[in-house]
């Protein structure tokens, strides 16, 4: 999950600009890439909510 939120362009001033992320131009990726992780991050993390809390209900005691 990490992963995928690191793998994300960055969007706006904040830390990536601090660290060279605002400087980088359009070389990265194209649009559909983006769309497409977008898709993918939104599932993994969606899977990880419902897994969590299942195991939270299946491990109340």
């Amino acid at each position: 999950m990490v992963l995928l939120v690191l793998l994300h362009k960055g969007k706006g001033g904040g830390l990536s600009d601090l660290f060279g992320g605002g400087m980088s131009s359009s070389l990265g990726g194209s649009s559909v890439v983006e769309k497409n992780l977008d898709r993918l991050t939104i599932i993994v993390g969606s899977l990880w909510f419902v897994t969590i809390v299942v195991l939270g209900l299946l491990l109340k005691e």
